[in-house]
């Protein structure tokens, strides 16, 4: 059986529950060597075999997948595999192996930013969409998706693997609904020790960049979410809002005072 196993942002306590006792489990490990904290196989029990697909190619990592189907193996993705893992190519070759496999989700990088910069990117009259995106370089991006047409959006928006292309960012985001003030901000390695959260503007974004050093293991965050000060109040919790739960306080009704 091959477990794919999402693991986190970074921070080795940021696995999930079920992640980390499939890692303690496991008779053979895949991790991603580039982008997984190697602190993870401090999990690994004594006698697991470990590879480090940083030096393999797609072929090799299924080779070593196919080649043990009485093993429980455990394939080791940066964040959550789903995004950016591909991922998909892998179950490809194991359905036509015939070879069972599960998903374990993790908690995506972006996610994890906005924790570490205690921001939320769904705030009411501000934004209700984010957008999870990456610059066009070696990969190719499809054309109704390159960054300037997804900036027309002006929503929340994350940019994975785009460190090395902040020119090209910054110029692409200008193209759409974004301003030079508008808030950004870089995440360099969110979860692990040298974590680094630098705040700047869509305007200042490349010289941020370049000053700061972030490297290519950071996510670009950029929208109005990022602007200090308090956030426009959301009806959930408002004592004039009916839900499900609880009716809305009529005049001189306290029900819901103080929430």
């Amino acid at each position: 059986m091959v477990h794919f196993v999402g693991a986190g942002s970074g921070a080795p306590d940021l696995i999930t529950v079920r992640g980390k006792e499939l890692l303690e489990s496991a008779d053979l490990i895949l991790y991603a060597g580039s982008l997984v904290n190697p602190a993870l196989l401090g999990f690994a029990k004594a006698g697991a075999r470990i590879f480090n697909s940083a030096y393999m190619t797609l072929e090799q990592v299924t080779e070593v997948m196919c080649a043990h189907p009485d093993k429980e193996i455990v394939r080791l993705h940066t964040g959550d595999p789903s995004l950016y893992g591909a991922v998909k190519e892998q179950m490809d070759v194991l359905d036509r192996a015939q070879i069972p496999y599960d998903v374990t989700p993790g908690v995506s990088s972006f996610l994890a930013a906005a924790a570490a910069l205690k921001e939320e990117y769904t705030l009411p009259a501000v934004s209700q969409t984010v957008i999870l995106t990456r610059m066009a370089g070696r990969t190719p991006v499809p054309q109704t998706q390159q960054l300037a047409a997804l900036a027309s959006h002006g929503a929340s928006m994350v940019i994975f693997l785009s460190a090395a292309l902040t020119k090209q960012v910054q110029e692409a985001l200008l193209q759409g609904a974004y301003t030079e003030d508008t808030p950004a901000a870089i995440v360099y390695k969110v979860g692990w020790p040298e974590e680094k959260l630098i705040r700047c503007s869509v305007g200042t974004l490349h010289e941020t960049a370049g000053k700061e050093k972030t490297g290519r293991m950071a996510l670009i965050l950029v929208g109005d979410f990022l602007k200090p000060g308090p956030a426009v109040r959301s009806r959930l919790y408002d004592p004039a809002f009916t839900t499900g739960y609880r009716k809305a306080a009529g005049k001189g009704d306290t029900q819901g005072a103080g929430i």
